[in-house]
């Protein structure tokens, strides 16, 4: 089924990490509902600031420490603000795309000393099972000529990339490990191959 996305609607949504236009899009392949916070005018635009954030219940509405999940949202809405203009796309793919049962209980295993992708391969999932089509589309939508992506990981840069994206630059959004993800963040860097420091 081809994907076809549709817009339809959008609100003011002044946060404390500023003010932004939230679009809410769906589309014909599920019922999720997917958003994209805007900032400025970015139609037309070159090199436009961009997060592709994917779901995360725990970390983005309860503040977990066990991942960097809402700390990276969070910090990426304030790096946006300050530039004037971007994006952030917050899709529904909770728990890199295993859905949010499915996560708590990687959470249980990691407790029993997995590791956070030995832990969805026991569940009989792959590492990492997110999908950017969605994200691309509403980039489109937003007719957006190319992007700066805000990332640690470089596999999304070429899943976009693939998906017809111009990805110019990669903005850093690294994040201070704390006792509780500090192995889930050296995971993130030795087998997904994220870019961060620490």
């Amino acid at each position: 089924m081809n994907l076809k996305l549709t817009n339809t609607l959008k609100t003011r949504l002044p946060t404390e990490n500023g003010d932004f236009i939230l679009h809410y899009y769906q589309t014909n392949q599920d019922s999720k509902e997917h958003l994209a916070l805007v900032k400025g005018c970015v139609a037309e635009q070159e090199n436009v600031p961009v997060r592709v954030h994917s779901e995360c219940f725990t970390g983005d509405v309860f503040g977990s420490r066990r991942c960097d999940c809402g700390e990276q949202l969070t910090l990426a809405m304030q790096v946006i603000e300050r530039e004037g203009c971007g994006v952030v796309i917050y899709l529904r793919q909770e728990g890199r795309g295993i859905g949010l049962f499915d996560k708590l209980q990687a959470y249980n295993l990691q407790d029993k000393g997995l590791d956070t992708v030995d832990a969805n391969l026991a569940l009989g999932h792959l590492a990492d099972e997110r999908e950017y089509d969605v994200a691309a589309a509403i980039l489109n939508d937003l007719k957006i000529r190319s992007i700066k992506l805000l990332t640690n990981n470089p596999a999304k840069i070429s899943a976009l990339d693939a998906l017809g994206i111009n990805v110019t630059a990669r903005m850093p959004l690294e994040i201070m490990a704390n006792n509780d993800n500090a192995d889930y963040l050296k995971t993130k860097v030795t087998k997904m191959a994220h870019l961060l420091s620490q």
